[in-house]
């Protein structure tokens, strides 16, 4: 019963998570033409100037582009990006990149602890609490 249970509430959180979104894969796919000289074909960016997206949730991805969109979040060039994009592209796009397999990447070591630092103890000197007390272990 405790099995039944707990794969019905996963079912629910994949219908409730993918309509959160409602995006169109393959019509994402079609849209992406202007997001890849940034973020790769696939949302694997080479660069590591631009994040990769690929494998990124969803809502997350379309939560970004939407506070591009607004203004919410800050920066040109996305700005420009989203500036012509409706909802549903947004959606699409969101649904597309999130679909891909995250390619595996190799981080400097310093920069592997001086995240760290600032999960587990923020950055007083630049206001920036520790990233812990909200998303902790």
């Amino acid at each position: 019963m405790r099995n039944i249970a707990f794969t019905l509430t996963m079912l629910l959180g994949l219908v409730t998570s993918a309509q959160a979104t409602e995006g169109d894969i393959d019509a994402g796919k079609q849209k992406s033409a202007t997001c890849v000289a940034c973020h790769s074909v696939d949302g694997n960016s080479a660069i590591s100037m631009y994040p990769k997206i690929a494998g990124q949730h969803s809502e997350y991805i379309y939560k970004q582009l939407k506070e591009f969109k607004s203004g919410d979040r800050k920066d040109p060039v996305m700005a420009g990006m989203v500036a012509a994009l409706s909802d549903q592209d947004m959606k699409d796009l969101a649904a597309y990149f999130s679909s891909q397999t995250m390619s595996a990447g190799e981080t400097p070591e310093d920069v592997v602890e001086a995240g760290e630092l600032l999960y587990r103890g923020g950055d007083m000197e630049r206001g920036i609490p520790a990233c812990i007390a909200c998303h902790g272990p």
